[in-house]
Parts: structure tokens; sequence; C-alpha cells
């Protein structure tokens, strides 16, 4: 499938196409009618586009119902059988976890759902068992309103995620990595930080600061997907919190520093990259490439 032939379908297929995309039917029939795109550019603009600034809660809230559990295989196979094939893949990483941790995602998941009202959303794609454990540990933490915004955000990762599927013959040479990425190295062991949850927050109407996306540090001590691929942040000062303190005491370290907190400012669509040098009694930043 490529563009020409998206642009060519009947109105029922197009729909039911990117329906399985995401599941919010205000966000499919946008797609469907925004035909014809004339690039995959213009495709990737108009997804975000409706997906940030015309989908509402209600929308977003949607989207996330049809998503089986994370590691609830079951309900992939009976209830979500027509994106099995989407869906399966995304959460290859739990068909070999063991079943101690296929347990404790069970358990987690029904606690998200008790408390946020929806299920817990990630992008799985690449993701180990016991790192979707992680991330959905610490996101129980979380108000509600700040969890809506997070798994937004996921769920526009997995929609541009299939839609490169879907239309795999189309040209996504254009599409970039996430606009702001982050790096931890610890200067104390000459080694990458690893698994270190970071937050980013904006301020809310209050005043009060607000997380609205969520990583973990990857083997190499990054993470390059804190937002969706092509999201661009509107101009104003953000803050990155990076959890220093589980981070030194898994390791039997003491710290100065249970959180680090980066303040920094986005004036345009550059990419923006902000590393951490760190040990427990100092850190560094500044503005990297």
């Amino acid at each position: 499938m490529n563009l020409d032939n998206l642009n060519q379908l009947p109105i029922t297929d197009a729909h039911n196409g990117f329906f399985a995309c995401c599941g919010s039917t205000s966000w499919a029939e946008g797609m469907t009618t925004a035909r014809p795109f004339s690039s995959t550019k213009h495709l990737i603009e108009t997804a975000t586009r409706l997906w940030y600034k015309e989908c509402t809660e209600t929308d977003w809230r949607a989207s996330f119902a049809h998503h089986p559990k994370i590691g609830d295989l079951a309900s992939l196979q009976k209830r979500f059988a027509a994106t099995r094939h989407l869906a399966g893949v995304e959460q290859s990483g739990v068909l070999e976890a063991d079943t101690d941790i296929l347990h404790a995602l069970t358990q987690a998941n029904n606690t998200y759902e008790q408390a946020n009202g929806f299920i817990f959303i990630v992008c799985a794609t690449g993701k180990r068992a016991d790192e979707m454990l992680m991330r959905l540990n610490e996101r129980l933490t979380h108000e509600t309103t700040e969890e809506v915004r997070i798994a937004m955000g996921e769920q526009h990762k997995i929609t541009l995620i299939r839609l490169q599927k879907w239309l795999h013959a189309a040209d996504w040479s254009v599409l970039k990595v996430s606009q702001l990425t982050t790096h931890v190295l610890d200067t104390s062991l000459g080694e990458t930080g690893k698994d270190i949850a970071i937050r980013l927050q904006e301020r809310n109407a209050r005043g009060h600061w607000h997380t609205f996306a969520f990583g973990i540090t990857n083997h190499d001590g990054r993470v390059t997907d804190l937002l969706p691929p092509n999201y661009l942040l509107p101009p104003k000062t953000y803050r990155l919190v990076f959890d220093t303190g589980h981070y030194f005491t898994t390791r039997n370290l003491v710290t100065f520093y249970p959180e680090v907190e980066i303040q920094f400012n986005i004036w345009d669509a550059s990419h923006y990259h902000v590393p951490l040098l760190l040990n427990p009694f100092g850190y560094a930043t500044y503005r990297g490439s």
C-alpha cells in the first residue's frame, strides 16, 4: 500500500484502515476526510494536528480501549483479533517473559486501570517485559491528568508505527526522532546511566509542574523516544526530572541528589539534546547535539 493506493481507497476501507491504527472514530474520520495526501509529510502532519489539536480527551480515552492490556495475550487473541497482526508484534517483548513478570504485569495493570479509568498505554515496540513492568510501576505514581497526557503521546507513537506498517510502500524517510532526547553518563563509574526514570514536565494553568511524557534510559543511557516522531514542542520552558536516587540506591551507593531537575527553553523546531553527566555528589548538563 502506498499513498496513491490510500488516496483512491473507498471511504469505508480507508476509515477501517485508519481506525486499526488508532481506535478513535473522530481521528479516523478526520484522516479519511483529509485525503488526498500529497506526501508522507502531509500525512504525518495531518495525523499529528488532528490528534493534538482537534481530538479531545474523550477521543483519546476511546482509542485506549482498543488495546489489549500489556501481557494479556489471551485478551489479544479473543477481543482484539482485528488488530492482532499489529498489537501482537508490538507486544513481542512479553512472549518470552516468565510467569512472575506476567503475573506482576497483570496485578499492576489492574491497579492502574482502577486508578485512572483506562488501561496502561505504552508504545511496546522493542521493549522487554521487565522494562514495561518498570514503566508501569513508575507511572502508577502519577495523577490521572498526567497519565492521560502521557498515554495520548504513547498512542500517537503507536499510531505512526501502525501507519508505517499499513502504508509499507510509502516513503517514510521524513520521519524524525523525538525533538527532545537525553543521555546519562555516570562519571563516577565511567559508564552509561541505564534504567533511570525520566519525566518531562511543563507548568499547568496553576503554575505547578505537570508530567506529560515519560521514559527510562536504555542500556546505552539514552532516551530517544520521549516524544512521538515529528511532534514539535510549543516554545516555552520545560523541565526534565531524573530519578537519580533510585539509580544510586540500586547500586548500593549514597547520593546527595535524590532527583536532578533541569529546566531549559525550547524556542524553535530544531532538535534539542539534554545530556546529564552524573556522580553521587555532583552533576553537569549542557545543550548537546
